[in-house]
Parts: C-alpha cells; sequence; structure tokens
C-alpha cells in the first residue's frame, strides 16, 4: 500500500503531529490524573526562603504533580507516527526527551518518597544536564565521531546550504544552488535576529567555545523552564509560544526556495525538528486543559526539566540561540531574577532584590492574582514570540 504523497511533506506531518498529541493528552488526561492522585503525588510546597508561599498555595498541597510524563507521552506518541526515525535529528530529540524526562521523574519521586526531601541535589542534576548537553556537542562539532555514528544509517550528520541562488537549466527547469556545509561548518556558525549572514564562524579552538557554549545553552533552557513552572499554566502557555516560533523556524529552513527567499540558512531534514515542535504545542495546549487555573496536575521536574531541554536543542540545531534567547525572554528573566537575587543575598549581607524568587512569585507578593500574572506573562511572550516572527523580513 503507497502513502499518500501529503503524508511526507513536513506541513502535513507537523499537523497531525500536532493534533495527535492534543487528543492523546486530552483523552488519557482523566485517567492519568486519577492514577496520580491514588498514588498521591501532592504538590510540595516552598517554606524555606518564602514562608507567604504557603498561604498563597495551601489549596495547591493536594494537586498532583508528574503531570510531565503525559506531556512526553503524548509527544512520542507523535514522534513514533510521523517523523522520520531515521533522522539525527529525531534521534537527538527523542534522547533528550528521554534523559531529561528520566532525569526529572526520578527527581519528582525523590520528592514524593521522602518527606521534606528536596529531590535530587542541584548539583546532581546540573551535572547530568551538562552530561547531555556535552555529547550532543561533541556528535556535532567533531566529525570523527558524527562520521562513526552515522555509518550504519543511523545518526546520519545533518548538513546544511547557505547563499543558495536560483539557477535555471537550459530545459527551463529552475534548481537551487549553495554552499553545502558539514555537521561541523554550520554549527560553527552564529546567527543574530534580522541579520543575513553569521556575526561569528568558530575555527580551531574556537571550536572548543562552541561546545562549552552548546552545553550551556541546554541546561540554561532546561533549568529557565523549571524555574518558570510555579504558576497554573504560566510554563505551558509561554512554551506554546517558543515552540511555535522554533517550529516556524525549522519548517522554512527546511524548504531550499524559502531559505532563499528569507534568507535563512537552508538544514536539510529540519522539519523533522518542526514537527517535533506542533507535537509540544499539541501536548502543551492538551496539558493546559487540565493546568489551567486551578489546576488540576502539575507537570513537575519531569515536565519542564525536559521541554526544557528540548526547546534548546531544537534552537542549536536551527542555529537560532540568540532569536530563542529573544522569544524565551520569559525563561530568561525568571532565571536571571534567581541567580540575582542569590547574588545580591550572599554578597549584600543577606539583602533581597525581589520580595521571591523567582519573578512570578514577586508579583504574587505583591498581590497580584495568579490569573493575571499567568496572563500578563502570557502576553509578554506573545509579544516576544512576534518580534522574533519579524526578525524574519528584516534581514
Amino acid at each position: 500500500m503507497k502513502i499518500p504523497s501529503a503524508f511526507v511533506y513536513s506541513s502535513t506531518r507537523m499537523l497531525l503531529a500536532t493534533l495527535t498529541s492534543l487528543f492523546v493528552t486530552i483523552l488519557l488526561g482523566p485517567w492519568f490524573i486519577k492514577k496520580l492522585y491514588e498514588l498521591k503525588t501532592g504538590q510540595s510546597i516552598r517554606v524555606d526562603d518564602c514562608p507567604l508561599l504557603v498561604e498563597l498555595h495551601q489549596k495547591k498541597k493536594e494537586t498532583p504533580t508528574m503531570g510531565g510524563i503525559l506531556i512526553l507521552f503524548s509527544m512520542v506518541v507523535s514522534l513514533i507516527l510521523w517523523m522520520d526515525l531515521k533522522s539525527s535529528f529525531t534521534l537527538i530529540l527523542f534522547i533528550t526527551t528521554l534523559w531529561l524526562g528520566l532525569l526529572g521523574g526520578y527527581d519528582d519521586y525523590l520528592k514524593l518518597k521522602y518527606k521534606n526531601s528536596k529531590g535530587l541535589s542541584a548539583k546532581k542534576k546540573f551535572i547530568l544536564q551538562n552530561l547531555l548537553g556535552a555529547l550532543i556537542a561533541l556528535y556535532l562539532f567533531c566529525p570523527p565521531l558524527t562520521k562513526a555514528l552515522g555509518s550504519g544509517g543511523w545518526f546520519t550528520p545533518p548538513v546544511a546550504k547557505e547563499q543558495i541562488t536560483i539557477v535555471k537549466k537550459e530545459s527551463g527547469r529552475v534548481e537551487y544552488a549553495g554552499v553545502t556545509l558539514s555537521t561541523r561548518g554550520y554549527m560553527s556558525r552564529y546567527f543574530l535576529p534580522c541579520v543575513k549572514d553569521p556575526v561569528v564562524i568558530l575555527k580551531g579552538a574556537g571550536i572548543i567555545f562552541g561546545i562549552l557554549f552548546t552545553t550551556f545553552v541546554i541546561t540554561g533552557s532546561s533549568n529557565g523552564v523549571n524555574l518558570t513552572d510555579g504558576l497554573d499554566g504560566l510554563a505551558s502557555g509561554c512554551l506554546v509560544m517558543v515552540a511555535g516560533v522554533l517550529g516556524l523556524f525549522a519548517f522554512l529552513a527546511n524548504n531550499l526556495e524559502m531559505a532563499r527567499y528569507l534568507n535563512v540558512i537552508y538544514i536539510e531534514q529540519s522539519g523533522e525538528i518542526a514537527v517535533y515542535m506542533f507535537a509540544m504545542i499539541g501536548a502543551c495546549l492538551g496539558f493546559l486543559w487540565y493546568n489551567g487555573y486551578p489546576a488540576q496536575v502539575f507537570m513537575g521536574d519531569t515536565g519542564s526539566l525536559s521541554l526544557g531541554g528540548i526547546i534548546g536543542v531544537s534552537a542549536i540545531l536551527l542555529r537560532r540561540e540568540v532569536l530563542f534567547a529573544l522569544v524565551g525572554g520569559i525563561f530568561v528573566v525568571e532565571t536571571l531574577s534567581v541567580i540575582l537575587q542569590v547574588g545580591s543575598y550572599k554578597l549584600r549581607n543577606k539583602r533581597r532584590i525581589f520580595l521571591c524568587t523567582p519573578l512570578h512569585h514577586h508579583f504574587e507578593y505583591k498581590g497580584w492574582p495568579e490569573t493575571k500574572i499567568v496572563l500578563r506573562f502570557w502576553i509578554v511572550s506573545l509579544i516576544l514570540a512576534i518580534f522574533g516572527i519579524a526578525s524574519l523580513k528584516f534581514q
């Protein structure tokens, strides 16, 4: 039986992946939440540095966590059904999902099993996150390893093209030509929004910086989403915006004509990234069905660590790290608020900048209703996403 050609196109598979993860999440949601209640996976509340949270979030104490399992399951279902399982991008994203999902799940498990436990230590989580980032960076930047892993057809190194031009044949047919880049070649290029050409091209020992920066982006993104996940629907809604922008860029980068017209680098098989980003959109929208205020379930570290890592890895594969910092500005600001708070507390004789961090808790302390904080953060995230998309027309 021949598969209809429409199912080969990444645009079709993006839509199908969105619908698949959306309906899987919504349909399995009631059964899954019931099981979590039976397992008594209630949410723990911080009491050490922000005691007012006990009063503000008391009603959340019995709400089950580890809902990220449902999100990741629906995304993996979409991956299996609609993505090219031999694509290096598919395999990298799947490994990221599995690695960080297990890490976050074990962290949640420890919090639930042992009363008053803070879960896996921050140091151990940081090491395991950095290990994943380093392995992905080594695969992308080290040609011998890339070639060895792709020799059997699996993990075939991705390639890219830049300076794409139209070539008209004598027969009248139009073809596209450009400078072909190896995996290391295109990974060594760094782009800024609104700028056509790469602003930095790493060479020689500069590759070490590339490996370190790639590891930093993956770890920082994973932790950024984890810190943002503190109010009903906050992280899920922001992830929808960010995944939408990255998915759009991945889709455009997979089309030679579009890439030439918009002056973006062409990345072969980046359509698989677009499919997975839209699977994330569907999964997060389905999760919001139950996670919106008042939440029936929280994603926990199982979801936040892995989803943050996935969008970070996607931004790296698309060479859009700076764009990601822009459209994911909410995650960046939430992380910076924690860093500044800790730095101020240690260096300024226990003086704090914010009433409580991450930043969304600061506004809670100021008396803002939870729904207003979430809605305004969503609006800011949407504005940043629009700026990110608009950057396509200014390069």
